[in-house]
């Protein structure tokens, strides 16, 4: 049982000052270069291959895998190998594959045993809330009429193609209004498109993920911030999607600046510029970082600028005009998509937040995610709000490689196993999420929660 005082405050401080070891789990490392540089991606990944024992191979839980020869073969896509090679991709492996089968697979690829412990305090127990809870969805997948998906598709192509029909309206138009109301339903359009991208990223490789690269930012960089990272150590010092606001905007409590206090005010006037800004940063990467272009550059990088090339050949206006509105509607767009993200399901003070609790057990990797995640009442229950809202959003956590059309038919099994395993499934209001996440902004004390 965590200490009820305040010298476990105190001690909870010190250890973040300190960068020696998580608060939460003090058997782990401090992660390595979490507080340097530009807070990328590429440099998430360095310093995880730093902090893993993975001896420049893949690590599954406490074994060495090489996997050079399964790239090209990898039913998901060589690039999620690629990205995670000399990483333990422990979290990964568990949540990306549902079915026990690919176990045999894995093991034709064994080097041998890990020299270290792992450094992560997650747990896949076969008895445990995760992995017993993967088995019943298998067998509930199989009862999910196979158009299901579909469905999704649909919301994500409406999307585009609205897209692509207002943003060339905003340019061809003359009449004040018909512009301006063509440029909010465009902006509104590359946001959601960018939200529903999401859905396709987690997944092997297909078209609609590139769709993501509209916003100018890189689909393969949020596979490694979103996927690699905030899905799999959600609202700890590992999460890349909270480190990478620092120190601009601080949501673990901690003993805060006093710039802390104005975070909102912050984030009002950061969150227009944050696709150019992680543009830009890419490309400043490339004079930086050795060997940056060449590994992590590809074709899909130049799929953003698509976008003011269509408005400017199918509307007959000029080039700069074109140019001009697209960077209006990208910047909206921009501001839209991380109000969204901002407040979708982490950030608020009931939810667990590296330095909530010292850790004298380890956790099942399942009963975190919930720890993690509150889903919102206005939002699940209506497909088109899900893909666009980040709805379904404990589930989605959980099964990140799943449809989220699918999802609603994992709720009865996953409702009767959460009450069994006694799992913190939460729901509340977009509004309680929304004040919520202004108030961990300020906070500075962590909750001190039972370990029993």
């Amino acid at each position: 049982m965590a200490p009820k005082n305040v010298e476990y405050i105190e001690i909870a401080h010190r250890r973040a000052a300190e960068k020696k070891t998580h608060v939460s789990f003090p058997q782990l490392k401090y992660p390595s270069l979490r507080d340097e540089g530009l807070r990328d991606p590429v440099q998430w990944l360095i310093g995880k291959s730093m902090d893993d024992g993975a001896e420049g191979l893949w690590r599954v839980h406490n074994g060495i895998y090489n996997f050079n020869d399964f790239l090209e073969k990898h039913p998901g896509g060589a690039e999620w190998l690629e990205l995670s090679k000399g990483t333990d991709i422990t979290e990964a492996f568990e949540s990306h594959h549902l079915n026990s089968s690919v176990n045999k697979v894995l093991e034709k690829y064994y080097v041998r045993e890990a020299k270290t412990p792992r450094n992560s305090p997650f747990t896949f127990e076969d008895d445990g809330f995760y992995r017993t809870l993967k088995r019943a969805v298998v067998e509930e997948l199989k009862k999910v009429p196979k158009h299901i998906p579909s469905y999704a598709d649909m919301i994500i192509d409406g999307l585009f193609a609205t897209l692509l029909i207002s943003s060339a309206v905003s340019c061809w138009a003359n009449n004040y209004w018909v512009v301006m109301s063509a440029y909010l339903i465009a902006s509104l359009s590359l946001a959601w498109v960018t939200v529903a991208a999401h859905n396709y990223i987690h997944r092997k490789t297909n078209w609609r993920m590139y769709l993501f690269n509209l916003s100018l930012w890189s689909y393969r960089d949020f596979r490694v911030s979103h996927a690699l990272s905030h899905h799999l150590y959600p609202n700890t010092l590992m999460d890349l999607e909270v480190s990478g606001f620092e120190p601009l905007v601080l949501w673990n409590p901690r003993k805060k600046p006093v710039h802390a206090k104005f975070a909102f005010l912050i984030e009002q006037i950061t969150f227009p510029f944050l696709f150019v800004l992680n543009f830009l940063k890419r490309l400043i990467l490339n004079f930086l970082r050795e060997g940056f272009f060449t590994e992590h550059y590809r074709w899909h990088d130049g799929v953003g600028f698509t976008l003011p090339v269509w408005m400017w050949l199918v509307s007959g206006c000029s080039f700069y005009e074109a140019a001009v509105m697209w960077l209006w509607i990208v910047c909206t767009a921009s501001y839209i998509f991380f109000s969204i993200g901002s407040n979708a399901a982490h950030h608020h003070p009931d939810i667990f937040k590296d330095g909530d609790q010292v850790r004298d057990v380890t956790p099942d990797w399942g009963m975190h995610e919930l720890e993690a995640v509150m889903d919102r009442t206005d939002i699940n229950g209506n497909l088109f709000k899900v893909m666009t809202f980040f709805g379904d959003h404990a589930l989605h956590h959980l099964f990140p490689t799943l449809d989220h059309a699918v999802l609603p038919y994992l709720y009865p099994v996953f409702l009767d196993l959460c009450q069994k395993y006694r799992a913190n499934f939460r729901m509340t209001s977009s509004l309680d999420l929304f004040i919520g996440q202004i108030k961990m902004t300020l906070k500075t004390e962590p909750n001190l929660l039972d370990n029993n």
